[in-house]
């Protein structure tokens, strides 16, 4: 498959192929580009509706442009740990952030997100996040308040009683079980429904079914969530230095 940036051809087949109703994984193989190369380009460009080959060649030049005359800004220029490279971490970081938008998170949560990951500690205040993308503290705080909904991140106080914005392990099970009692309201309001419209009828029989098939669905996966999070966190947390449970060799060998 070729390498480099997409060219302005190419981004014009994208665009047809969209208009066509293609799948990326079609277009990527017409233009013999990885899958996640033309998903990344689209979600970054408008999204499947409002992707323009053009608006996305200007938008390309234009943030090339900006990084070649504005090298210390953003999270490009900040030193990397463990003799990490700058240019893949950011590289790595915006194919995550496209993760995060093709599962349904708008851009910029999906910006913060994809930035709180891929931080060795997991937690970054306000300001070291706009720092970072190159974006205001308000659209921070937008994003950081949507996510909470979502319990991706979560707020905490350093010792400077700085507000820090958080992920670990435990937002993950969270989300897994706020994302299962989500269906609750709904089997509720369907089965109200089949009283309405009349037990054993088309449409109360359509409700009913939606409604037995997401409750089993979310006691398994709340159920699976639980026991993931015993099973992995015990294990984390009851491993020990291999000195420390070494049984003390007998004096009369």
């Amino acid at each position: 498959m070729p390498g480099g940036r997409l060219t302005q051809s190419e981004r014009q087949q994208i665009a047809v192929g969209l208009a066509d109703g293609l799948p990326y994984a079609e277009i990527a193989r017409r233009l013999e580009r990885p899958t996640s190369t033309i998903t990344r380009e689209v979600m970054r460009n408008g999204g499947p509706s409002g992707y323009r080959a053009d608006l996305a060649q200007r938008a390309t030049q234009q943030r090339t442009q900006r990084r070649k005359q504005t090298p210390a800004q953003g999270s490009q220029a900040l030193p990397q740990p463990h003799g990490r490279d700058a240019e893949a971490v950011r590289d790595y970081q915006e194919r995550l952030t496209t993760v995060f938008m093709t599962s349904g998170l708008p851009k910029m949560m999906a910006r913060v997100l994809g930035c709180l990951y891929t931080t060795d500690t997991g937690s970054l205040t306000a300001a070291e996040l706009a720092q970072r993308l190159n974006v205001s503290p308000a659209s921070i705080s937008k994003a950081i308040t949507f996510l909470e909904g979502l319990a991706l991140v979560r707020r905490e106080r350093d010792q400077r009683r700085r507000e820090r914005y958080v992920v670990d392990d435990d937002l993950w099970y969270q989300s897994m079980l706020r994302s299962a009692r989500a269906n609750d309201e709904f089997i509720d309001t369907a089965r109200q429904g089949i009283t309405i419209l009349g037990q054993g009828t088309p449409a109360a029989n359509r409700l009913e079914n939606a409604a037995r098939f997401l409750d089993f669905v979310s006691e398994a996966l709340i159920r699976a969530a639980e026991q993931g999070r015993e099973v992995l966190y015990t294990r984390t947390q009851t491993t020990t230095p291999q000195d420390d449970t070494t049984t003390p060799r007998s004096d009369h060998a």
